[in-house]
């Protein structure tokens, strides 16, 4: 048993203990995204009480639970990840008919957003079980309350994740997002950072605020041009390290007029003409006949410069 969160374990009893929860249910718990103490009072209550809980890893989710002081076996975790959520479902809902109470967390953060959880909860529905959610900590809310977006542009804000890979689906996404309008958060891993950077580049001045081991002892937040991007990792070898949450602000409205062209720059620097044409056109909804001319303008202009 945990000695440092037993205050803490005695305060969620009191406080959460009074609700009712009822059996053949299925919790889904919001963790930490770093920092142990954001748990909330009744999540170490249900963790607690569940007679078993689904977790993205198991060894992951014990370690959790013994820093809280909560005691569950091996028997009672269920391995429910990425590669085997359809099919663990049935275990879960086998659990759920039999009357008992299951939790699912992931890694960290809430479920079902950007870790697994959701093809879950789909299969409880399909099943008609009951699902009750317990909110909590999220990377994507985190970064977002400190990008400072101030609501001047209409449209809220688009959840796009981790981006693709590849180098060329990473780039037509990055294209995607040069024609969004609104705030756009966005994932990455360490050993992928600089490969995004370097893709979010071609936004050049459109302002990136950059979150990186939120919530934990060496947590960065900057914001800055996504073309200064690249050169701000490079400043600290540190910076590659971590988790990032990132908010591409929405683009300022001066700009809006002439997003279209912007869009058929970027495709143009990968693409042949014709297929950054036929692109651009199914991305703005601009006519194609339009736009190619627009991009022989465009080709031309570039060919005069490079010959000065």
């Amino acid at each position: 048993m945990s000695a440092l969160f037993t205050s803490a374990l005695a305060a969620s009893a009191e406080a959460a203990s009074g609700q009712h929860y009822p059996q053949g249910t299925l919790y889904v718990v919001a963790t930490p995204i770093g920092n142990l103490a954001d748990i909330s009072l009744r999540a170490l209550y249900v963790l607690g009480l569940v007679d078993a809980i689904a977790c993205e890893d198991t060894r992951h989710t014990q370690a959790l639970l013994r820093a809280y002081g909560i005691d569950k076996n091996a028997k009672q975790l269920i391995a429910v990840h990425q590669h085997n959520e359809a099919q663990a479902a049935s275990t879960v809902i086998d659990h759920l008919r039999q009357g008992q109470r299951v939790a699912y967390v992931s890694d960290a953060g809430t479920p079902g957003i950007s870790d697994p959880g959701a093809r879950l909860v789909a299969a409880l529905q399909h099943q008609q079980l009951r699902c009750i959610p317990l909110p909590g900590p999220s990377s994507v809310t985190t970064v977002l309350s400190a990008a400072g977006l101030v609501e001047d542009h209409p449209g809220g804000f688009v959840f796009s994740g981790f981006l693709p890979s590849k180098t060329g689906e990473r780039d037509r996404a990055v294209v995607a997002l040069a024609a969004e309008t609104r705030a756009v958060v966005l994932l990455e891993a360490p050993h992928r950072i600089e490969a995004l950077a370097l893709a979010l580049t071609s936004l050049g001045s459109r302002l990136v605020t950059v979150g990186r081991e939120l919530t934990k002892q060496f947590e960065e937040i900057a914001t800055m041009a996504a073309s200064e991007l690249p050169t701000w990792l490079a400043a600290d070898a540190n910076r590659l390290r971590g988790e990032f949450a990132l908010v591409l602000h929405p683009m300022p409205p001066s700009t809006e007029t002439t997003q279209d062209t912007r869009i058929l720059k970027l495709l143009l620097a990968q693409l042949p003409l014709k297929t950054a044409v036929k692109l651009a056109a199914d991305i703005t909804g601009e006519p194609r006949n339009a736009l190619y001319e627009e991009a022989l303008t465009l080709k031309g202009a570039k060919e005069v410069g490079s010959e000065g």
